[in-house]
């Protein structure tokens, strides 16, 4: 072809895309669910203009007692209510997590383990986020273990290593696996056991992976027995231990095992027909961090799961906190108002249906990340996530749950962007590196360590004497 023709033809081609771009409706076309968008003429003249946010450094406050008790509570209240990241609280109430506190400082005296479950999508795959707050909370107030598992995990854990084998059908709210009738569990899934099967658990290889969590010696099964056959053998092999429990009636029972020193690898055998709500590995007595990823999920399994079946799982595993991490893998399908609203109802009922079969538990709801689209050919902010935002906010308060900012911490408003360039995210836009993900349950582990010692710096003091210390106007 002849050089004056390819000149042609690219002129040619270059005038009808600029045509499309001024022609083409600035607000886009919306065919069903589907929006297709082309660049106005403005946007490729102007180039990427868009102003990105730097990443921010998460202070972590260290609250030391100065010789000035006023100057202490200040300080208190500002790391609490003003510094990038921390928790908002229904009506502002700094007691809000008294009562989980309460517990977990006398879980080890009353020898008992007090369960944080640890709900969300795949941000918290692999036990990210949820190993900071539990390194936190066991160092904090003692117990070890990995936590609860399912009997077969899907999702590769820096936690533990398992394994499963034998007649087992998953059942799950959510993503694979048959429906049922509201028969899954606290974990939104179960297995069923149709004759016999095999779990087995390793202790995790993973470097990054605090020691308390390599180490099992209270065991608990969680289980339905259908028919009130069933059996369940653990057995340590370097220990030589081996104990079968059976309940010999049908409900919701428990397998508890004591063993007489920790072990990083052990086996359970179980027996019988009965459906698997979860498998809880710890260490002693104290707090225990469960980490539930649902790849996929918007976080409205809740409702689908019998009201009755769930106060029982609940109260069984002897929950004290529940925390929702949820909304990302929505906020590419909310697009107006309606889909908006139709969102945040269905979390309000969540959030009502968690509450309401755990009376006695704390609630914390994580809102999503910012996550970046391309529009007009530029990397932003999706255009209704600061809405969802907002609103999912105003609606934990008023349900009484505990807010964290995930969008705030990041920096807002086309935050993503700066945190990939920083190593913090993916080429997605959308999920945390190992590092992002750290630097986020690091500043959730900083948050309740400071909402902590607020707690017991006021059960030292007067209740007059801290109000009119801690509503004194600042120095």
């Amino acid at each position: 072809m002849k050089p004056y023709k390819i000149f042609l033809f690219i002129a040619l081609i270059i005038g009808a895309l600029a045509a499309v771009c001024y022609f083409f409706p600035k607000d886009g076309v919306r065919i069903g669910k589907t929006e297709l968008r082309f660049p106005s003429l403005d946007d490729v003249l102007a180039g990427d203009t868009m102003r990105y946010v730097e990443v921010r450094e998460v202070d972590t406050v260290e609250l030391k007692r100065l010789s000035d008790l006023r100057d202490t509570l200040q300080q208190y209240r500002k790391a609490l209510t003003e510094q990038t990241g921390h928790f908002y609280l229904p009506d502002g109430d700094i007691t809000f997590f008294d009562r989980f506190f309460a517990r977990a400082e006398q879980a080890r005296a009353n020898r008992e383990v007090v369960r944080i479950l640890h709900y969300g999508d795949s941000q918290i795959e692999m036990d990210r986020i949820s190993n900071n707050i539990r390194r936190y909370f066991q160092n904090t107030f003692g117990g070890g273990g990995p936590g609860m598992v399912p009997v077969i995990q899907t999702i590769p854990s820096f936690a533990v290593s398992q394994y499963a084998s034998g007649d087992l059908t998953l059942y799950s709210s959510y993503g694979d696996g048959a429906r049922t009738d509201g028969n899954y569990g606290l974990m939104a899934k179960c297995y069923r056991l149709g004759s016999g099967a095999t779990f087995g658990a390793n202790a995790s290889r993973h470097s990054d992976t605090d020691p308390r969590v390599k180490r099992f010696s209270n065991i608990t099964l969680l289980y339905n027995d259908r028919n009130g056959n069933f059996s369940a053998t653990l057995r340590d092999r370097r220990s030589g231990y081996d104990s079968t429990l059976r309940a010999g009636l049908p409900g919701i029972h428990t397998c508890h095992w004591i063993m007489d020193s920790a072990t990083t690898s052990l086996q359970i055998a179980m027996r019988g027909f009965a459906d698997i709500y979860g498998i809880m590995l710890d260490d002693g007595y104290g707090v225990a961090v469960d980490n539930i990823p649902m790849r996929g999920s918007s976080g409205n399994q809740f409702t689908l799961i019998n009201d009755t079946l769930l106060r029982s799982c609940y109260r069984q595993a002897n929950v004290g906190m529940i925390i929702l991490q949820f909304g990302g893998n929505s906020v590419p399908v909310i697009y107006n108002d309606k889909s908006l609203n139709n969102y945040c109802e269905s979390i309000e009922r969540q959030i009502r249906r968690v509450r309401g079969s755990c009376p006695g538990a704390t609630v914390l709801f994580i809102g999503p990340s910012d996550m970046s689209t391309r529009r007009g050919g530029r990397l932003d902010t999706y255009p209704m996530l600061p809405r969802l935002i907002d609103s999912l906010r105003t609606i934990a308060l008023r349900n009484h749950a505990a807010y964290f900012d995930l969008y705030e911490l990041m920096g807002g408003q086309g935050s993503m962007v700066a945190w990939v360039q920083n190593g913090l995210a993916g080429p997605d836009y959308v999920h945390f590196t190992p590092a992002g993900a750290r630097k986020v349950g690091q500043t959730l582990a900083n948050n309740f360590a400071n909402m902590y010692e607020l707690y017991r710096t006021r059960k030292n003091m007067p209740k007059q004497q801290f109000d009119t210390l801690w509503n004194a106007p600042a120095k």
